[in-house]
């Protein structure tokens, strides 16, 4: 029959598998295809020269390859490498198969915590399954994909246990096998060091830590740490290693966990088109191992107050006198320095200068916002430590003045809109590195609400001017975030990894009569990071679509003046597929394909997450110490805009990215 494997190998090999593989017992093209789906990789980063190394692991991959199908006694008799031509070589391989193995018996020695049932339940080997040793040496070690034996006695302190399977009989094409258990003694936790960390303080890391002086070794918390320490960003993730030095003489054993430091500060100098006010610039620095008791101890900079994994962002953004964004923020991740409990301080201020003649000369009206939040937080121990709450209160203020009532939709020329909520976040996050996640997800659920300013108003909702309505601003406000990180290449698990999201939101009002001001809607399309005069300054939620121009989705789409514009309720999903150039100590760089759809929408009514906007493309990103994450996308939008009498498709857009995008 016609396969996929066979039309691909039949045009590219001018050999038959029988040839290829030698063996005394026909061969099937499914059994070639799937030795070259598990071992020929497409890698068009390489060129495809012949390398001695590469060739002697290649043969040993195909011999495991037969082992794992039962043909134990699998051997390569003998092979020629011979030169075809001035640039290219001949491979010619002669594989002896022989026969084809089954397990039969499986018994147990030296188990005495734990009975034979429970053991071959985690085995998961049952009389009559085609032998594969390979699958027995996962199970009994180190299992990826789910439990094994070592994990069920290291798990409660047996660090000394070991397991040895022996072939006690072959009897035609079944093997007996018997696995001779030594449980030893339970190892206690003596001495844990730290090592390799020259700027961040040994309490940093320690409060990180599961391995502790004195408590029972597990194997589940050291693989926990490991992991902890890499989602700090301090450290490059792939060079954290734990030094398990066991001392069988008094059931004891020392950790030394080696990191290698790097710097996550980030420095931001960006600049975009924002709309009426042209060109305008960013500067932004964050650090993120800032240490504020080191700030009077100049001699302890390196070359900044660092170490105590605080973190500091300062930003700036402006375009002369037209606009001004100043904000600033702190956070102390552990409050007390005895529980992972946070604290948030931050402010903000904006400016936004304008001319009521239309010229840049006479900047007679304006819009100023200022916020300031509080957020304080903690990690929870239930369903596991992966889960965070955040609790945040925040104050904002927006002042206009000397301007067209229905520029904002707050219905006034010169007047004040006062804002106060509490948002309130539970999130789970469990990647195994912030800058290129392999495994893991990140799920959070927000929800912000205000207070119910209509409920005790002595106010007339339906005769009531806008101004009037506006001047408490009132919603509850409900956000989905979620992405998942799925290793894709079995062989090499830190290579090709797909990114699978889901996000949505919507906002809803306490009153009917009231309704929704022209707080906090969405604003969707582009890359997410600016969107003109009003993501600048009333607090919009800015989500990028790649292949759509920047807030290009956002209804109603046939503005009338005094519209309020912005959706409440929107929906986006995507795929990434992301291979790794490097992922060194001084830059990780990462290439990627991806597609998404979303769409945003001005009333519940017109709601339908099937009716969504769809875009594909591939880019890059980078990750350098001194300037974060910076990310250059080319999309191609498929739907048209909604007001093109053309029906003509959005097309090819490019996108730049500054910093990890939530959504």
């Amino acid at each position: 029959p016609f396969t996929l494997h066979r039309a691909i190998l039949g045009e590219l090999i001018s050999i038959k598998p029988k040839e290829f593989f030698g063996s005394n017992q026909p061969v099937t093209w499914r059994q070639v295809g799937e030795f070259f789906t598990d071992n020929i990789k497409l890698n068009v980063f390489k060129g495809s020269k012949f390398i001695k190394t590469d060739y002697e692991d290649d043969k040993k991959k195909l011999i495991a390859h037969m082992n794992a199908k039962g043909y134990r006694d699998a051997d390569i008799e003998f092979d020629t490498v011979y030169n075809y031509d001035d640039r290219s070589i001949n491979i010619d391989i002669n594989v002896h198969e022989g026969p084809k193995y089954y397990f039969r018996n499986i018994t147990w020695v030296g188990n005495y915590l734990h009975n034979d049932k429970t053991l071959n339940s985690i085995l998961g080997v049952k009389k009559g399954d085609v032998y594969n040793r390979e699958q027995i040496d996962n199970k009994l070690t180190f299992n990826p994909k789910g439990p094994d034996i070592s994990g069920l006695y290291m798990d409660d302190g047996y660090l000394f246990f070991n397991v040895t399977p022996v072939e006690v009989a072959v009897e035609g094409d079944s093997i007996d096998i018997e696995m001779r258990i030594r449980e030893g003694a339970q190892a206690t936790l003596n001495e844990i060091t730290i090592t390799g960390n020259d700027r961040t303080s040994d309490h940093v890391i320690r409060r990180e830590l599961r391995t502790v002086p004195g408590q029972k070794f597990r194997r589940s918390d050291v693989i926990y740490t490991q992991q902890r320490l890499g989602q700090l960003g301090y450290f490059n993730a792939q060079n954290i290693k734990p030094n398990i030095v066991p001392n069988m003489a008094n059931a004891t054993a020392d950790i030394e966990w080696q990191v290698e430091e790097q710097s996550n500060d980030q420095i931001e100098l960006s600049g975009g088109w924002g709309g009426y006010f042209g060109f305008v610039g960013t500067l932004g620095l964050t650090f993120n191992n800032f240490s504020l008791r080191n700030v009077p101890r100049i001699k302890d900079w390196r070359p900044l107050p660092v170490g105590d994994g605080q973190r500091l962002s300062l930003k700036i953004t402006a375009n002369g006198r037209s606009f001004q964004n100043y904000g600033i923020s702190f956070t102390e991740p552990w409050l007390g320095g005895r529980r992972p409990q946070s604290l948030t301080i931050s402010a903000n201020k904006s400016i936004s200068r304008y001319s009521t003649s239309g010229t840049l000369t006479d900047l007679n009206s304006s819009l100023k916002v200022d916020n300031i939040s509080v957020g304080f937080g903690r990690v929870l121990k239930w369903p596991d430590d992966f889960f965070t709450l955040m609790n945040t209160v925040s104050y904002t203020v927006y002042s206009v003045e000397n301007v067209n009532p229905s520029t904002y939709g707050l219905g006034c020329s010169d007047c004040s809109s006062y804002g106060f909520k509490l948002n309130t976040t539970i999130a789970r996050n469990s990647i195994d590195d912030p800058m290129y996640p392999k495994s893991g997800s990140t799920i959070s659920l927000s929800v912000d609400l205000t207070p119910p300013y209509s409920s005790w108003r002595n106010l007339n909702y339906e005769t009531a001017t806008t101004e009037q309505k506006n001047k408490f601003v009132e919603y509850h406000k409900w956000m989905f975030d979620s992405k998942f990180y799925i290793p894709l290449d079995r062989k090499s698990p830190h290579k090709l990894v797909l990114e699978a999201k889901a996000h949505f939101g919507f906002i809803g009002s306490y009153s009917k009569a009231l309704g929704l001001g022209p707080f906090e809607r969405f604003y969707l399309g582009g890359d997410g990071l600016a969107g003109g005069v009003g993501s600048f300054v009333l607090g919009q939620e800015v989500i990028g679509l790649r292949g759509y121009q920047n807030n290009q989705i956002t209804p109603p789409f046939n503005t009338l003046s005094g519209t309020v514009r912005g959706g409440i309720v929107y929906d986006k999903f995507g795929l990434e597929l992301r291979y790794p150039i490097t992922t060194s100590q001084a830059a990780t760089i990462y290439g990627f394909a991806f597609t998404e759809a979303g769409n945003n929408w001005y009333n519940y009514e017109d709601f339908n997450p099937f009716e969504m906007y769809k875009s594909a493309g591939f880019g890059a990103r980078i990750f350098m110490p001194a300037f974060g994450l910076i990310g250059v996308n080319w999309a191609y939008g498929f739907d048209p805009f909604p007001l093109d009498s053309g029906n003509k498709r959005s097309g090819p857009q490019f996108h730049f990215t500054i910093g990890q995008q939530i959504r």
